[in-house]
């Protein structure tokens, strides 16, 4: 006799059939991770938008499975049509290779996102999708909050040239 399972997994309850339950988990993996991220801005931003060339620096730890923690660094690249100090742009195109201590990794294409600037703080959310990988297929949610250590007086004069801060990268079904 074939068994179906109930699960609850996050909030929400599964169903599935005999036999496809842990299949299914194997192969959509969901990775959270957590740490620091450093930017640069080529030009630095001004408060007139133009194109500008955005790389980034992160540092990760991870959960890659239910009790599995590793470490991992993020490298993105790529330029957005239109930044300033006041949004990064909702065009930007950026890629980002994320290597894990367990050898894997996964190669995420962001084409989507948004800007908000509250207190002196940037939130920069991007969305887009991994398509190497650990994850290959999933879709991909980076969260940045950054505070520049320039003076917000740079942004009228020669510019921000990066912002360092807190990042988080989802990767889910």
């Amino acid at each position: 006799m074939a068994w179906s399972v109930l699960a609850l997994v996050g909030s929400s309850l599964v169903w599935s059939p005999a036999g496809r339950a842990d299949s299914d988990r194997h192969r959509e993996e969901v990775v959270l991770c957590t740490g620091s991220s450093d930017s640069t801005y080529d030009p630095p931003l001004t408060l007139a938008s133009r194109e500008t060339h955005i790389s980034v620096n992160a540092r990760y730890t991870c959960s890659v499975a239910p009790g599995r923690n590793v470490t991992a660094t993020g490298a993105l690249d790529g330029v957005s049509p239109s930044a300033s100090c006041l949004t990064l742009g909702s065009t930007a195109r950026l890629t980002e290779t994320v290597q894990y201590d367990d050898g894997k990794r996964s190669l995420i294409a962001y084409d989507g996102g948004g800007t908000y600037r509250i207190a002196g703080v940037q939130i920069l959310r991007l969305t887009g999708r991994v398509v190497e990988g650990r994850g290959k297929g999933q879709q991909a949610q980076r969260t940045v909050s950054a505070a520049s250590d320039a003076l917000p007086t740079e942004c009228l004069s020669s510019g921000l040239p990066g912002s360092s801060g807190r990042a988080q990268l989802e990767i889910r079904p």
